[in-house]
């Protein structure tokens, strides 16, 4: 998983660049005291610079996001593995034998270090096992504290990883909670802004039209539909888009809201994959087509979020479905509510419920996995 360019991994960052210069000053100090033990004094004290040149380098480099990818992260493994090879000729195999330690003491963890925060655990853990089979490889004899070393490197790669994946998930759900809290705060100035005039003057249009006939009437009815549609966009102004991939099913369903069609949604995104949202809203058209082919009058849609499902509802007051005539429509070739209905729901690996009695309307359930089929 890259890393995220956001504030929250500064720190870990930051505390790899600490780490690399006192771990270096400490090698420092043992260069100075066991020099005169190496095979060639001169070398280390090259080798020496050559650390803490790169150290500056990776510290300048992981300071930028776009330096935090994969060609310094490679070259930094690269060059702490050089300078691990070139230990036995430097310090000398007789040195290390009698338990001189390496040029790279704990300096060579920087790289793990740089693994972990940029890719998590499992990336930690590769450049612990590299490095650390090196290390092993390079000295004469295995001792327990060599092993000792590589077990810490691979528990620094592990929990620092985990750290940073923590890091970055608390840093997209904090930026998510902002927008989320913008949105909400815009769209409640903005409905009360718009419920101030523009709704108002809506809502006494229709009530005072509804009472005329003729163009007054007809006006009515356009200021009635107007106002269910300004009220659905007031709704979803400032709405928190759905992740890439997903559609909000509310969005898709606000189309058929009218004076005569009433939608209830919740108030945050109802997400589902784009093939099952489309096919779902295409149900509930088809769905609301009949109604208005054959029931008239208002209509109210429900949608519900129930986590692994989402259900939408459509009910209307018409005068209900008599028993056996979608049976019977079904024989003569009408196929609207078993194809263009149930079929569709179908298809995504769900079901339609239908609730129907003579002169009490008609409920219709639709009911889709979240992932579809």
């Amino acid at each position: 998983m890259p890393s995220s360019p956001g504030g929250l991994e500064v720190p870990l960052w930051r505390s790899i660049a600490v780490f690399r210069f006192a771990s270096l000053a400490y090698i420092g100090l043992l260069v100075l005291r066991d020099g005169h033990r190496y095979a060639h004094p001169l070398a280390a004290g090259g080798v020496l610079l050559l650390m803490l040149a790169w150290t500056g380098v990776t510290t300048a480099g992981y300071a930028r996001p776009a330096g935090r990818r994969w060609p310094l992260l490679l070259a930094d493994l690269g060059v702490v593995l050089a300078i691990m090879v070139s230990t036995p000729w430097v310090v000398g195999r007789a040195a290390l034998a009698a338990g001189v330690p390496t040029l790279t003491v704990a300096w060579l963890a920087g790289p793990v270090l740089a693994w972990a925060v940029s890719g998590g655990r499992r990336r930690g853990t590769v450049a612990a096992l590299v490095l650390g089979g090196v290390d092993l490889a390079t000295r004469t004899r295995i001792s327990q504290s060599s092993v000792t070393g590589l077990i810490l490197m691979l528990l620094a790669g592990v929990a620092v990883g985990h750290v940073a994946r923590l890091a970055v998930t608390a840093e997209q759900r904090l930026q998510r909670a902002v927008e989320l809290e913008a949105a909400t705060r815009e769209r409640e100035r903005l409905a009360r802004d718009i419920h101030d005039s523009v709704l108002q003057v809506l809502v006494l249009v229709r009530r005072r039209g509804a009472e005329l006939d003729g163009e007054a009437g007809e006006l009515a009815r356009l200021a009635g539909e107007q106002e269910v549609a300004l009220r659905a966009l007031i709704g979803r102004a400032g709405a928190v888009p759905a992740d890439e991939g997903d559609t909000d099913l509310r969005e898709l369903l606000d189309r058929y809201a009218s004076a005569t069609v009433e939608l209830a949604a919740p108030a945050t995104p109802v997400t589902l994959p784009a093939r099952v949202a489309d096919g779902l809203a295409a149900a509930v058209g088809a769905t609301l087509d009949n109604v208005a082919r054959h029931a008239g009058g208002r209509a109210w849609v429900l949608i519900e979020d129930e986590g692994e499902t989402v259900t939408v509802s459509v009910r209307d007051e018409g005068p209900g479905i008599p028993e056996g005539r979608l049976a019977e429509a079904a024989a003569q070739g009408r196929l609207g509510v078993a194809q263009s209905i149930r079929g569709r729901v179908a298809d995504l690996g769900g079901s339609a419920r239908i609730v129907s009695a003579p002169g009490a309307g008609t409920e219709i359930e639709l009911t889709v996995p979240r992932n579809g089929r």
